[in-house]
């Protein structure tokens, strides 16, 4: 399976080379957009149903994930799945629950934890990763 395009939008390309394409899900897939193979959805509710494989963490609108050995996890089975597929990490606007897991996930992919938030809002959203708690989760994501 081809990977993301680097410049399709969204997507995120991580230290290692793997991609993932980070997305809001109120808007919808922009018409003609490949689809990914994988995803993982960061929402209060379970996301609605797609054609692809999906994972559901729980984790509400501006605070953190309920259960966060279920997002590292998830977090962990997306970064190999990037490897091989299109795969992407979605809440509902895309920026600070999105952002989250797109730092936390380029720990996983080998950058340290002081610098994951700043190369997430340069390479994906300058906003990404909305709230302290946010911040403060990323930075103790890798210990």
């Amino acid at each position: 399976m081809d990977p993301w395009a680097e410049t399709e939008p969204g997507v995120l390309v991580l230290p290692s080379g793997r991609r993932v394409r980070g997305r809001g899900l109120r808007r919808p897939l922009p018409e003609g957009d490949p689809m990914p193979t994988y995803g993982l959805y960061l929402l209060g509710r379970p996301p609605c149903p797609v054609p692809w494989t999906t994972r559901w963490v729980r984790w509400p609108d501006f605070r953190l994930p309920t259960a966060p050995g279920d997002l590292h996890d998830a977090l962990r089975e997306l970064w190999q799945r990037a490897e091989t597929e299109r795969v992407e990490v979605a809440c509902a606007g895309g920026t600070g629950r999105t952002g989250t897991a797109l730092a936390c996930l380029a720990v996983l992919d080998g950058l340290p934890p002081a610098r994951a938030v700043a190369f997430v809002r340069g390479h994906y959203r300058r906003h990404a990763v909305e709230t302290r708690s946010q911040m403060r989760f990323v930075a103790r994501f890798g210990g």
